[in-house]
């Protein structure tokens, strides 16, 4: 019987459930702001292009959330941000609030450890994938040391 892959951290199948939760994060912010946008304001152009632009930006986060990277990660957390950072600019200015709460709930689903385990950034622990004596970072064991003590 083979061990289950393990994956910065994150066995593979919590791993792909953990980037599965993300992606559909996204895909239901992209549907949500294009229904709350196109539905709720004012149908000009400039208005609906943004509304498609920002639907078209996450999509693709979506797509980027595929890789599982760290990269991928950092990229998302930061536009989800942005789109926080924007939506509560629209809220103060004009009592608009879009898919701002949706953003938060995807941003505090992000930072989780777990999450941010499964894209490859967040810290291993001791016990997942690497045997006590041989951790990351640590120096290779001086030859004289044996089981005895040192020659």
């Amino acid at each position: 019987m083979t061990e289950p892959e393990v994956t910065a951290g994150v066995l593979g199948s919590s791993r792909d459930a953990l980037l599965r939760l993300v992606i559909r994060l996204l895909v239901t912010q992209a549907v949500l702001a294009a229904a709350i946008s196109l539905f709720f304001t004012r149908r000009q152009l400039p208005s609906m292009l943004v509304t498609l632009l920002v639907v078209a930006a996450l999509c693709g986060l979506a797509a980027v959330a595929r890789t599982g990277t760290h990269a991928a990660w950092a990229v998302i957390l930061a536009a989800e941000g942005a789109y926080i950072l924007i939506g509560l600019l629209r809220f103060a200015t004009a009592s608009f609030v879009g898919g701002t709460l949706l953003a938060i709930v995807t941003a505090g689903v992000l930072i989780h450890p777990a999450v941010a385990r499964a894209f490859g950034a967040g810290p291993r622990r001791a016990s997942q994938g690497h045997p006590p004596d041989r951790l990351p970072g640590r120096a290779e064991p001086d030859p004289g040391d044996g089981e005895l003590g040192p020659a």
